[in-house]
């Protein structure tokens, strides 16, 4: 069995990051939980699980490895209309690859805080008839809900605090943190106004140890 792998990363990366909320064996030990209570509830059902890109992509893969039982894989990309017109609706703009009337689906996101996103979601799957439709998420920010969702499982509770790592991003960087860290977006402003900062010093680099 080859050694953990061990994250290291330069002083400017690690700059950005005000703390680590929750560690990468904590992660993997909740989503572990949710597979073997997922794989408990669909046994001998036809379960596709359907991730909504790209937040979600790294909880889906996790997810999956921990379900037992054998399930289908998709995965769904939506955007948000402009809030001043058509508040909580939203545009496909990579839709699922299969049909889903009667199969039973799992639709996993990173984070749900207002809730718009995936209630519009939700609405636009349920005209095609699936069997059934639940929701995982990894993160639940309830303070900031605006309408409700039938969320079945949950990994953590999240605060308002801006959160990057394991697939949550700032500006499309940071989802390949292991861990789910708060940020600091002083500190993030002030490494993107450098332009002479080498790219190398803002990768995470693992090594064994």
């Amino acid at each position: 069995m080859s050694k953990a792998l061990v994250p290291t990363v330069k002083e400017s990366f690690l700059s950005v990051v005000r703390e680590v909320v929750y560690d990468q064996a904590t992660i993997l030990g909740r989503v572990g939980e949710l597979g073997r209570r997922i794989d408990s509830d669909y046994r001998g059902r036809d379960l596709l699980v359907v991730g909504i890109l790209k937040g979600a992509f790294v909880f889906t893969c996790d997810l999956i490895r921990s379900i037992p039982s054998p399930v289908g894989l998709d995965f769904i990309s939506v955007s948000r209309y402009h809030p001043g017109r058509d508040q909580g609706r939203v545009r496909i703009l990579k839709d699922l690859q299969g049909e889903i009337a009667g199969r039973h689906l799992l639709l996993v996101e990173d984070i749900i805080d207002t809730g718009l996103t995936v209630h519009s979601l939700l609405g636009l799957l349920s005209r095609r008839k699936p069997a059934s439709i639940t929701v995982c998420t990894l993160l639940d920010r309830r303070d900031l809900r605006l309408v409700e969702v039938p969320i079945r499982y949950a990994g953590f509770q999240a605060s308002a605090e801006f959160l990057i790592g394991y697939g949550l991003d700032y500006r499309d960087r940071y989802r390949n943190l292991p861990y789910i860290a708060s940020m600091d977006l002083d500190a993030e402003r002030v490494r993107i106004s450098q332009p002479d900062e080498p790219v190398r010093d803002s990768l995470l680099v693992y090594q064994a140890g």
